[in-house]
């Protein structure tokens, strides 16, 4: 097998190193070329360096390639991951801080007190639009797996915009469902489940084990394992009190970050305050500060210290392991034709979840294999749960994209008018300019005129 994958934004050495992993980890794709493209040249070159040693170590042939030009690496390739943070984290730190000083809060936040920020997305958008349309010029075959954030927004900005491009959106938010099951003591083999909605807003809707129906075991675990596991678990936990309640007020189980703060602690009644933060096990502080933020400076240091020491093994770092992503799943699935069902975001052209527009990015099962990927249909989901999605999810990312495509700033306003922490236009306006203020917001502010 040779085919070309490319990675943008490869300069993130822990994703880039769990996807070199996955490729060493899957003999069908042995002789590939992988090709790494960031803009940090440095970054890049370290990243290179500690993937190449890992390959060496597992003793997996993989031809491995570094580039700042991105135009030049795509020449011929087969597929394009693109994991590329435009603004970076410290640009993130400096919004929130703006927006705390005007009253917001982490939990229901979705476009201010979150990583999908607006002042992040527009870099974001900038990147997607201008990689699409290399992607269309250089290697129009190629599939485009959408990684980075704002998947949800990304993959319906794209789609519509760009219906040739061969588009997939990833995340691995879904894979909370196997947090779920370990609780219910179901293992993964020979588990099935069906988690539709949007990025960020799935809920479980079947479930089954070896054949049999698992359902019901959340209503028995919730009644005789659930009080004990909140005493052990950390806050703001995929299976802490709040995701319960949920489940208790929607008849659905939320699944992965559709509660938790990878997806941007929804739903912002378990977060007016600090006292009812407490109430319902739920820190978005501390876990954006600690699990978030913090791991990634961890690992940063641990692989600082292998960069510089040429005779540590990288295996020690990452075990010899596939990381549970599915990025590489559907590469192999569709450059062997080797069929199997991943999780994945797609327009809804097929109502693949009733009641989403049909040119909506939904979260669904899709059949992968060579000849590409299809949408499955899905179980509907109930219609407060529509409800909610259409109000908290499908609403601000219209405004959002509006906003984008016209460059109208009243737009951009309304979009900080839907978060649950703005109480007046004098408090949405003083955050719109102290943002579009900050450095490095130059080319926002001309946008947005």
């Amino acid at each position: 097998m040779g085919i070309r994958i490319v990675i943008v934004g490869a300069g993130s050495a822990m994703f880039s190193l769990s996807l070199v992993r996955d490729f060493c980890l899957t003999p069908a794709l042995a002789g590939s070329t992988v090709a790494f493209v960031d803009i940090d040249a440095g970054r890049l070159a370290a990243v290179h360096a500690l993937c190449t040693r890992y390959a060496a170590e597992v003793g997996i042939p993989l031809r491995l390639e570094q580039t700042t030009d991105r135009r030049t690496a795509l020449a011929g390739a087969d597929f394009v991951i693109n994991t590329a943070l435009v603004a970076g984290h410290r640009r993130l730190k400096e919004g929130w801080a703006v927006a705390r000083r005007h009253g917001y809060r982490l939990g229901g936040s979705l476009h201010v007190m979150h990583d999908e920020a607006f002042w992040i997305n527009f870099h974001q958008f900038r990147l997607f639009d201008a990689l699409a349309r290399d992607l269309l010029e250089i290697c129009p075959r190629a599939w485009c797996l959408l990684v980075a954030n704002p998947v949800l927004a990304g993959v319906t900005w794209l789609g519509r915009k760009y219906p040739a491009l061969k588009l997939v959106g990833l995340c691995h938010g879904f894979s909370g469902v196997f947090h779920l099951a370990e609780e219910l003591g179901l293992s993964r083999e020979g588990l099935t489940f069906e988690i539709p909605g949007v990025n960020h807003f799935v809920w479980l809707t079947r479930l089954a084990h070896q054949g049999r129906d698992a359902l019901p075991l959340i209503d028995e675990w919730i009644a005789t394992k659930a009080a004990e596991f909140w005493r052990r678990c950390n806050p703001s936990d995929g299976l802490g009190p709040a995701p319960v309640d949920l489940y208790r007020r929607f008849g659905r189980f939320p699944i992965g970050d559709t509660a938790t703060p990878g997806g941007g602690s929804w739903p912002p009644w378990y977060h007016w305050d600090e006292a009812t933060e407490r109430a319902w096990h739920e820190d978005p502080e501390a876990w954006w500060r600690d699990v978030y933020f913090g791991e990634a400076e961890r690992t940063l240091g641990k692989i600082r210290a292998l960069v510089n020491d040429p005779s540590a093994r990288i295996t020690d770092l990452i075990p010899v392991e596939k990381s549970g992503e599915v990025m590489v799943e559907l590469i192999e699935a569709i450059a062997c034709d080797l069929p199997r069902t991943v999780v994945g975001n797609l327009l809804n052209t097929g109502e693949y979840v009733p009641g989403v527009p049909r040119d909506f990015a939904v979260e669904i099962p899709l059949t992968a294999d060579g000849t590409g990927v299809r949408g499955n249909a899905t179980t509907p989901l109930p219609r407060a749960i529509l409800a909610r999605l259409w109000r908290d999810r499908l609403a601000p990312v219209e405004l959002e994209l509006a906003a984008y495509a016209q460059g109208s700033r009243e737009l951009l306003r309304q979009l900080i008018l839907t978060d649950p922490f703005t109480r007046s236009l004098v408090q949405a306006d003083a955050l719109l300019e102290d943002i579009l203020a900050l450095p490095g917001h130059e080319a926002m502010r001309a946008h947005y005129r």
